[in-house]
């Protein structure tokens, strides 16, 4: 059995598609499909079936396509493929396995493919995901806003895949099969500069360059008159590119003198850097659209605004993102132009954490592994621990401290592995730390694997540190790391980033929650010692109710400074009140049910049920045996299950099968899952 949202809506078994009715039962299907494994509230339903007010018996009718789906895919064999639309409480269950999702097909395969690092490979891969589109997405569905913007959202990431095969096809010298992929394309979004600036590139390596510079033109014309807007910079990036190219000497004629990452002459991405580096260290080869061609003066990088106790409170400082990508650049990185050594060394950490308190065992861990000498290999320590619990500030305050022994600069990114959005491309990153170390924007390769060997081969004989901050997993990080014996690179995450210990040697250093002492330390830090002097059993209670973390007491300490009649007393009373605890440990959009948002967030669907399941607990102690009766999963598919969650720390392994959930986790996990706990009862009856 296969679902098809990337066309019209369909249900397809075997050689027969199943009769799926009006267009208000296709759009339940949709919109269930659209949130596979995910309760969604029969409310939702009735805001995206009727644009307009809904009629008073819209609940009955929403019930009733539900019925008939129900029965549909019952008659289709549903059962024999693990398929199974629930009922819980007010809302609806559809459980599957995503791979018979096309839309879920599609992104698998976009994922695996990597125009730049393997363009051979990638050919075939996006040509298989594009072949899974037959039409427009959610064809068939009701003309609400909410089905626009999801099928808004799958023609973005078409597009994107159209041009990651152009971009593949051009890696691979084959300039007319890019120019055919883009074309069309191209002619129907004449307003996606990426699309149109991609075009312009294969274009003019057909040697049709006065068909390329036509596009820009055309283009530049439209964006005048529709938008009101110049060119943006990848646009502008292609046409200027082309313009060198000719006046050096006149189109370079079709399967010419082009790198097979990609760039224009120069090093081939698979070149081993200068000064040995990490030859294993271009991790996935992704490459952002979008990065690396934009100069960035790192001295002008906005200031960290907010507590740096938290992990969250960099936000983007360090390395943002840029928009612009040169897709066609010299990138052999030798010589003078990309030495960076005529300027200022980079100084992109963001700034000292504000009252920094204790963390003495940390620092001075970090500072055994960081200026380890002996080894002749370029230092690397991991600062893993839960959300909200100091890592980016502990991180950053080691930086500053030790700055003076690393001349040639300090690097920081923050990898977004953790933040609202996607994480961080390692392209995106390594442009910026190029642009800052003094690397010309033409110089810039496009590739991911090609900016990580230049970038280990500038830095190979420097003395530079190297700060990644909120990082999801080790293939993120590889491609960052330095590869001279003077360099030295500090991750965090919430992941424990085994892979970095197996492979690189990591030395992990580990961030535990505050106890009495620290906490009311840091509450006095920031409220003045004399408010906590006056109840210190209050105190203490503040950073029982908080689980110990400084990103939790900092938002406790928030709420008393606005209101600075309250004793401590009087917070410790209202966070006692469950139902209001993770609220009130918010200020602004910082907080720790936002942090543990994110973690819970990058979960499987498995895992984070599992969560829930753990989050009913009595006291948050439990075994293994009690883990896998509350969830109704096996044994083993249970120990998996709480080993990744010990990995994200959000779960604790105090002893051999002795597993603990702090508090906060527990009341966010029930939030969650609704009032009531209704999707956890019926979620367990089936072990899924």
């Amino acid at each position: 059995m296969e679902f098809s949202l990337l066309g019209p809506i369909a249900v397809t078994t075997g050689s027969a598609e199943l009769s799926l009715g009006p267009a208000k039962r296709r759009s339940v299907l949709a919109l269930l499909l659209l949130q596979p494994n995910t309760t969604v509230p029969l409310e939702q339903l009735i805001d995206s079936l009727w644009e307009d007010e809904p009629p008073e018996h819209a609940r009955t009718v929403v019930q009733g396509h539900v019925s008939r789906l129900r029965a549909t895919l019952a008659e289709g064999g549903a059962e024999a493929y693990g398929i199974e639309l629930a009922t819980h409480g007010s809302a609806y269950l559809l459980r599957l396995p995503e791979e018979l999702i096309d839309a879920h097909r599609f992104g698998e395969l976009v994922a695996l493919a990597r125009p730049e690092a393997a363009p051979a490979d990638a050919v075939p891969l996006l040509r298989e995901a594009l072949g899974l589109w037959r039409g427009p997405a959610l064809t068939g569905t009701v003309t609400s806003p909410p089905f626009a913007a999801a099928a808004h959202a799958l023609e973005e990431r078409r597009l994107t895949a159209v041009e990651a095969l152009g971009r593949a096809h051009g890696a691979l010298g084959e300039h007319e099969q890019a120019a055919a992929v883009l074309y069309s394309a191209a002619v129907n979004h004449p307003l996606r500069e990426g699309l149109i600036a991609g075009l312009m590139r294969a274009l003019f390596h057909t040697g049709r360059q006065s068909d390329a510079l036509e596009w820009f033109h055309r283009t530049r014309r439209l964006l005048n008159e529709e938008l009101g807007v110049d060119p943006g910079e990848r646009l502008r990036g292609a046409y200027e590119d082309i313009l060198r190219a000719e006046a050096a000497g006149g189109a370079r004629p079709a399967g010419g003198a082009r790198g097979k990452d990609g760039t224009s002459g120069g090093t081939p991405s698979g070149r081993t850097s200068a000064g040995g580096g990490r030859t294993g260290a271009s991790g996935d080869g992704r490459s952002a659209t979008g990065s690396g061609a934009r100069p960035v003066d790192g001295a002008k990088r906005a200031p960290v605004q907010g507590s740096a106790d938290t992990d969250e409170a960099h936000g983007d400082a360090g390395a943002p993102g840029t928009d612009g990508t040169r897709q066609e650049t010299a990138a052999d990185g030798r010589g003078g132009s990309g030495s960076g050594r005529s300027g200022a060394p980079p100084r992109l950490l963001p700034r000292p954490p504000a009252r920094f308190l204790g963390r003495e065992d940390q620092l001075a861990a970090l500072t055994t592994v960081l200026t380890d000498g002996t080894t002749g290999e370029s230092p690397l320590a991991v600062v893993a621990g839960p959300a909200g619990v100091g890592k980016t500030a502990c991180a950053v305050q080691w930086a500053h401290l030790y700055a003076g022994s690393f001349p040639d600069g300090q690097l920081f990114a923050d990898l977004r592995g953790f933040g609202e959005g996607d994480e961080a491309p390692p392209a995106e990153i390594l442009g910026d730390f190029l642009l800052a170390l003094g690397t010309p924007p033409e110089r810039v390769p496009s590739s991911a694997q090609a900016a990580s060997a230049l970038f280990r081969s500038l830095v190979a004989e420097r003395r530079l540190l190297v700060v990644l901050d909120n990082a999801r997993s080790s293939a993120q990080v590889r491609p960052l790391l330095p590869g001279g014996p003077h360099c030295a690179t500090v991750v965090t995450s919430r992941s424990r980033l085994d892979g970095l210990v197996a492979t690189d040697w990591a030395r992990p250093v580990g961030i535990q929650t505050l106890g009495h002492e620290e906490g009311a330390a840091l509450l006095g830090a920031m409220l003045g010692p004399d408010r906590v002097a006056e109840d210190p059993a209050a105190a203490r209670e503040l950073v029982d109710l908080c689980d110990g973390l400084p990103l939790a007491l900092r938002a406790a300490a928030a709420q008393l400074t606005a209101r600075p009649r309250w004793r401590l007393a009087r917070l410790a009373a209202a966070l006692r009140d469950e139902r209001r605890r993770l609220a009130l440990l918010s200020a602004e959009d910082t907080g720790i049910a936002a942090a543990l948002r994110m973690s819970v967030a990058r979960l499987s669907a498995d895992d984070a049920r599992l969560l829930s399941a753990l989050a009913t607990s009595a006291d948050g102690h439990l075994n293994a045996s009690l883990a896998a009766a509350l969830a109704g999963y096996d044994p083993e598919r249970t120990q998996d299950g709480l080993d990744r969650l010990t990995e994200m720390h959000l779960v604790d392994e105090e002893a051999t099968d002795v597993y603990t959930i702090s508090t906060l986790t527990q009341l966010f996990a029930r939030d969650e899952r609704g009032e009531g706990g209704e999707s956890d009862t019926g979620g367990t009856g089936d072990g899924s």
